[in-house]
Order: structure tokens, then C-alpha cells, then sequence
């Protein structure tokens, strides 16, 4: 602190409390890294900044020259504590490490908002927490060291909390006990602050008169000043639970990674399942489009899960529904699918003839590596949602691309075991435009069963038994028509023979299956049927294929092939039978009786007028729903202070009908000495009631001192008389003392808690 020594005692409290508040502050940044690194750099960056805080103080070092010594601290531990994998060995910084560091520091916060969290320590991404955390530090705790208002060092750490937030997930972890717990530190942080002051004030009055420091008096006042800001953390949590409980948050988090737009948007692209059929022509049927290694025999490959149907195509997100599989985010090296159950594998890819901004994957993914010449700015653009399990790269892939999988693929039930399974909760969104007649086929293809499983294997049996497949590219096939609209939906299901290949077999399946209570998607993507043992195979693009996933209580999400076997198509049946002339009846028709027209009363096509709301009752409705809110809030906000000014009268009313005159008497003076010490008088240390006149000046108050003395040592004990009007006395003082001062001083004596810590 400028103009005096600084103790060790005084250096080690500022410390701690600044460690502490940081510690908790910093559990807020534990939903984004979610790893040991967070920890460890947590703890080197708190101690490097201290020792450059407590250098500072200690050689009074101009602000410049601790800006230059932070920056170098920056640049020697930087690059070890937040970029690990860009060192020699772990510890001696690199070039590329460092530019890695310069990097993190400008665009990290950036990257941030645009990845699935946690992160843990990907790329450079615990730059910016080991930038934030260092600088809170060396200012937090240079201004507890060096400024006169050392309690504003509690702001850095509640910074750190507030970016922290600032940059989480949207869905909070711990949020009460973290800001309750950062609170209670602040407060006790604040609270020390304001009694450090005191005992300072009356060391060096003792000095001056070369009296004694009254040693009990501070551990009184100090146990006070504890429980004081023990009962204002009590109330702020109390009133906090009992905002939340009577009117809990009905909308999510806003957090800065929900309003950011995205860099990619699947609805920016066409729906991959409109490209189906031409996979399917002779110019790309026989190319090879993918060599894979690694995949398990039967697996199928994903290029995309669709779930938003709109009446025209089945795409990845629509713009007119909300949609979770819609929003891509970068990813860091691993994708936690801990929670899945499945079977563990490695699958190497080469891109052959395929190309397109959606990477074929398989299974969950957990994570993915990129090889060859353009590995960098494949991994720099590749997104991925893992709620439908589809990869992008913004780049797009192209021949000669190679990455490797590691992927979870999930536990599936067997053939049999679909009329078993129950609905899920998956949320999908809902049908833009139902074809017609899809809901006149479904109930007569499922009447008669029970049970929501029972009726999805009675369907997916009677469209396979009742379908036919053609792709319709070449004259050996019936034709059949492109597309999954829903005219073109509505024409399968019409038809005298229903003809078409996976495309419109998994769209119809799909809506199918949502309106038997199942929640379904279409995957469009590759069904090798060529594996060998080892999992090495080539893709074709014959290959290609659509099926869907419906979502169980069971199993998760099951994928079901809905296609029918490839079997003979009959041939069409003439529309038109042949007419057979019949002989001419002999009996006469009856003869036409004359029209008769009933007499009809025009229909009354008079509608009642809908009542006309009250909109003064409207308006008077709203602006008490925002008053009543109001309060609400500015209740939470002001419980402390009104917790404060509520103590204060209760202890005005005990002191004021104490059972004697003599106790009245001598609480109107503690009324009046307390409201001296509020307003921010300075008594010498253990005054007399003569002293404590003085400091306020003025024969009143000189008066009431007397008047008390004599009363207390008096042999006689004084009346209650005497008593009202030592205490009319205290309230015109007290008057006085608020007179010539603000409104914002008069405040500020009403919640002051001098008297309280007395």
C-alpha cells in the first residue's frame, strides 16, 4: 500500500483471500476444460502472478515495469502450462509453441464459442484461461498490496467468474454454491478490509497518546463482524432458494455460445438424400468411392442423419423447426460417449471418388485424426453434432483425404425383438406435411395389433412383403421415380404395385414410425455387403443406402432397415377390365317422377361477435405482472441492506424497553454512541461519554453524557421519566446528525456496519 510498510501478515491474509475467491471463481471455467491441466495451470499461474504482485508492492515497481515483467512471465510459462504439446519435453517453449500462445491469446476466445465443450486441453484453447487467470491475478492482487481501497481487489476474481460464465455451456453446474461461496469470501474479504482500517487508526492513536491498545475490544469486534457477514450470506441464500423455488427460470441460459451464429449450417447445403439416385447411375454405380479398413462385418457407414421433413425433402435442420441435429460445433480431440454401450473400433478411411462437405463416419464417434497434405485444414473446418452422430468439414473432402475413427458402435436387439420395443423420449422435430393417404395405409396395415412395438414390426413387414425395388436408371427396371416428396410418397403407397428403391422405403418408414408414437430419422450413407473378415472393403457407389433410426426406452436409438428384398416385380395388371355386352332387360324401367323441391330456410350465417377483451383490465394485468417482478428483484438485491437496517431497530426497540430506567437510560446512550460511530465519527480508543460528546461537538450532546453519568453512578436509581427523555434526547441527536447531509450519506449511516462489528 503506498506511503507505508507492508507486513508479512498483511501480504499472507491479501493472499489467501485472493487464492481463495480465484479458486472459486474458477470452478465456473471447469465445465468448459473439464481435465487435470485446468488444475495444474490453475495453480502455477496463481502463484507466478503473486510473486509478481508481491514483488511490485515490495520494490515499488512503476505499473509499467509489471506489466513488462507479467509479459514475460506470460511468454516463459505460457506455452508449458497452456500449450504442452508445442514444448521440448514438456517445459522448454518453442517456436511454434509460441506463436501457438500468441494465437490462443487473439482467437482462442473466439474458438471457444464455436466447439463442443469440455475441451480439455485441445489445440490452445487453455490459453485463454491461463491469460485470464494471470492477469486477475497480478491486478487483483497489486491492487490489495498497493491501493488505498484494497477491498476493490475482489472485483478481479469475480471477473473471472463472470467471463467464465460468459463462456460456458449453456446449462450451469454448481451455480448457487459457487456464487454463494464467491460471495461469502468477498464479504469476509471486504470485512477484513474494514477492520484492518480500524486497528490501524487505533494503533497509531495509541502511538500518538502513548496509551494501550484494548486487545479484548478487537476480538469482540472482530467475532461481530464475522457473524455480520455470516447472517448477510445466510439471508442472500435464503432469499435466492426462495426466488428460484416461486418463480424458477422457464427459458435456458443465454450465454454468449448461444447467440454467436455457428460457421456452419447444414441447411446451407441440399439435403444429401436428394443426391441419392445418383450414386445409383452407371457412371458412378461401379466407382469406387471410399477403401475401409477396420469395419466390422454388417456395419454401415453414415454420411448424414436427417430428421426435419417439410413435405418437400428430409434435410439436417430445417429453417422453419428446431432442430438439435441443425447445430454443428467444432469438437476437441475427443468426444466423451462414455455412456454409450457398444463395441470399441478403429476404422481407417481413404477417400476415393466420394466428395461432399459430409464425412462418412461410423458409429459414435470419439475421435478422429487426419492425415496426409491437407490434415491441418481438414481437422481446422470438421464439425460435428453427436446428437445425430454426422461429421462436416467445411472444406469438403476430396480424393486421396485419409483419417482414422475410433468409435463406439452401439448395442443393437436382434431381428426378432422389434414387436418389444417401447417409444423413447427422444425429441424430433415434427412432420412440416404428412403425404396423403399414409395415415389410411399405416391403420390398414397395423389393424387388429396392440402394442406400440407390435404394430412397428406389423408395418415394417407388410412394406416389405408389399414393396418392390427399382431404382428406375436403366430400361431392365419398371420405372420409378426420384425423389421422397410427398406427392411422391402419396404415389408408392397408391400405386398398384409399390415401386422404389431406399430413398422413399426409409421416408415413408420414417413418418411411418413417428406416427405410431416411435421418434425416427432417415441416415442416408453406405451398406457395404462385401465386408471381408478383416474389415477391409471398398465402397461402391451401388453401395449407397437409406434406412432409419427409431429411438427406444431399450436400446436408445435402433436402426432398421426398411427396404424390401430385391425380388421379381410382376408385371403391371391393365387398369380397365374388359366390358362384356349383356342382353337387353324386358322389364321397363318405372317412370321419372317430377322433380320436387323441398322448401328450405336460408341458413343463418350470422356469427355471434367474439367478446371484445377489457383492455384496461389487460394492460392493468401486465403492469402488475412487471411491478410484482420488480419487487421480487429489487427485494433479492436489497435483502442484505434491509437485513442490516432490520437488525439495527430491533436492537433500537430491545435497548428502548429494557426492564429498568437505569438499563433504558444507558441503551438511549449506546443508541446514540452507535449512531455516532455510523455517521462516521472517530471516537478516541475506549472513550469516556464526555469524550464521545466532544467528537461530536455541541452542548447537547455534552448534556446527555452528564445526564447519563449521573444516572449510572448515581446511589440513587433514576426514574422512568428520566428515562423518556434521555431517550426524546438520543432522537433529536440522531436528527442532528443527519442534518446537512445527503441523501446518499444518510444511506450510508443507515446500513453502516461500524456500530454492529462494535
Amino acid at each position: 500500500m503506498s506511503g507505508r510498510g507492508i507486513t508479512a501478515g498483511f501480504v499472507v491474509v491479501n493472499t489467501v483471500l485472493l487464492w481463495l475467491a480465484t479458486a472459486i471463481a474458477a470452478v465456473a471455467l471447469w465445465p468448459i476444460y473439464h481435465g487435470e491441466q485446468l488444475i495444474v495451470l490453475l495453480g502455477a499461474t496463481l502463484l507466478a502472478g503473486s510473486a509478481v504482485a508481491i514483488l511490485g508492492a515490495l520494490y515499488r515497481w512503476s505499473t509499467l515495469i509489471v506489466v513488462l515483467v507479467s509479459i514475460v512471465i506470460y511468454l516463459a510459462i505460457g506455452t508449458t502450462l497452456a500449450v504442452p504439446e508445442d514444448t521440448l519435453h514438456g517445459l522448454v517453449p518453442t517456436l511454434g509453441g509460441l506463436l501457438d500462445l500468441l494465437r490462443g491469446t487473439a482467437l482462442g476466445w473466439k474458438q471457444l464459442l464455436t466447439i463442443t465443450l469440455p475441451v480439455g486441453g485441445y489445440q490452445a484453447l487453455l490459453v485463454p484461461a491461463f491469460v485470464l487467470v494471470l492477469v486477475s491475478t497480478v491486478c487483483g492482487l497489486s491492487i490489495a498490496l498497493r491501493s488505498r481501497r484494497g477491498e476493490l481487489a475482489a472485483l478481479a476474481p469475480v471477473g473471472v467468474f463472470l467471463v467464465a460464465i460468459a463462456f460456458g455451456p449453456a446449462r450451469a453446474s454448481w451455480p448457487l454454491p459457487t456464487a454463494l461461496g464467491l460471495l461469502a469470501v468477498v464479504l469476509v474479504w471486504c470485512a477484513w478490509w474494514r477492520r484492518y482500517r480500524r486497528r490501524r487508526a487505533i494503533r497509531l492513536l495509541a502511538a500518538a497518546e502513548g496509551g494501550a491498545v484494548d486487545q479484548g475490544g478487537r476480538s469482540v469486534a472482530g467475532a461481530r463482524s464475522v457473524l455480520s457477514v455470516g447472517l448477510i450470506v445466510l439471508v442472500a441464500a435464503g432469499a435466492s432458494v426462495a426466488a428460484t423455488i416461486a418463480a424458477p427460470p422457464s427459458a435456458p441460459r443465454q450465454v454468449l455460445r448461444t447467440a454467436i451464429v455457428q460457421p456452419f449450417d447444414p441447411r446451407d447445403y441440399p439435403s444429401p438424400l436428394s443426391g441419392f439416385r445418383r450414386y445409383e447411375e452407371p457412371a458412378d454405380a461401379n466407382s469406387p468411392m471410399l477403401s475401409v479398413t477396420g469395419l466390422p462385418k454388417g456395419a454401415r457407414i453414415r454420411i448424414a442423419t436427417l430428421d426435419s421433413y417439410d413435405g418437400i425433402v428430409y434435410a439436417v435442420g430445417s429453417d422453419r423447426v428446431t432442430s438439435l441435429s441443425g447445430s454443428f460445433t467444432r469438437v476437441p480431440s475427443t468426444v466423451d460417449q462414455s455412456s454409450t454401450r457398444g463395441r470399441r473400433v478403429t476404422i481407417d478411411v481413404t477417400v476415393g471418388d466420394y466428395a461432399g462437405v459430409w464425412l462418412p463416419t461410423v458409429g459414435k464417434l470419439e475421435s478422429v485424426d487426419f492425415s496426409g497434405a491437407d490434415a491441418t485444414d481438414l481437422r481446422n473446418s470438421f464439425y460435428y453434432n453427436n446428437t445425430s452422430g454426422t461429421a462436416a468439414v467445411v472444406g469438403k473432402l476430396g480424393a486421396g483425404d485419409h483419417y482414422t475413427l475410433e468409435t463406439v458402435l452401439p448395442r443393437q436387439p436382434g431381428a426378432g425383438a422389434i414387436a418389444s420395443l417401447r417409444p423413447g423420449t427422444a425429441t424430433v422435430p415434427s412432420i412440416g406435411v404428412l403425404p396423403d393417404q399414409l395415415g389410411a395405409t399405416l391403420d390398414g396395415w397395423v389393424d387388429g395389433v396392440h402394442g406400440a412395438g407390435a404394430r412397428l414390426a406389423a408395418m415394417l413387414a407388410t412394406m416389405k412383403k408389399t414393396g418392390y425395388v427399382s431404382h428406375g436408371v436403366s430400361e431392365d427396371e419398371p420405372a420409378s421415380r426420384s425423389g421422397h416428396a410427398a406427392d411422391r410418397i402419396t404415389e408408392l403407397l397408391t400405386d398398384q404395385r409399390m415401386i422404389g428403391d431406399q430413398e422413399q422405403y426409409s421416408v415413408t418408414a420414417a413418418l411411418m414410425a413417428q406416427q405410431l408414437g416411435f421418434p425416427a430419422r432417415v441416415v442416408f450413407g453406405f451398406a457395404p455387403s462385401d465386408t471381408t473378415a478383416d474389415g477391409a472393403t471398398t465402397i461402391l457407389g451401388s453401395d449407397v443406402s437409406a434406412w432409419i433410426e427409431v429411438d427406444t426406452a431399450q436400446y436408445g436409438w435402433v436402426t432398421i432397415d426398411p427396404t424390401p428384398p430385391i425380388r421379381q416385380i410382376p408385371a403391371e395388371q391393365p387398369e380397365e377390365p374388359t366390358t362384356i355386352a349383356r342382353p337387353q332387360s324386358p322389364v321397363q324401367p318405372p317412370p321419372a317422377e317430377p322433380d320436387t323441391h323441398d322448401t328450405q330456410v336460408p341458413p343463418d350465417t350470422t356469427q355471434d361477435r367474439p367478446s371484445t377483451p377489457n383492455q384496461l383490465l389487460a394492460v392493468l394485468l401486465l403492469v402488475a405482472r412487471v411491478l410484482g417482478w420488480t419487487v421480487l428483484g429489487v427485494a433479492v438485491l436489497l435483502s442484505p441492506l434491509l437485513t442490516i437496517v432490520a437488525t439495527k431497530a430491533r436492537r433500537r426497540s430491545r435497548r428502548r424497553r429494557a426492564p429498568t430506567p437505569l438499563q433504558r437510560i444507558r441503551g438511549g446512550w449506546q443508541e446514540f454512541e452507535d449512531a455516532v460511530v455510523d455517521h462516521g465519527f472517530v471516537p478516541p480508543p475506549s472513550p469516556t461519554r464526555t469524550e464521545v460528546a466532544a467528537t461530536v461537538g455541541g452542548l447537547q450532546p455534552l448534556v446527555l453524557a452528564s445526564v447519563t453519568d449521573r444516572a449510572v453512578f448515581s446511589p440513587e436509581g433514576p426514574e422512568s421519566a428520566e428515562a423518556d427523555r434521555v431517550w426524546r434526547s438520543v432522537g433529536d441527536l440522531r436528527t442532528s446528525l443527519d442534518a446537512g447531509l445527503t441523501r446518499r450519506q444518510r444511506i450510508l449511516a443507515a446500513i453502516s456496519l461500524r456500530s454492529l462489528g462494535r
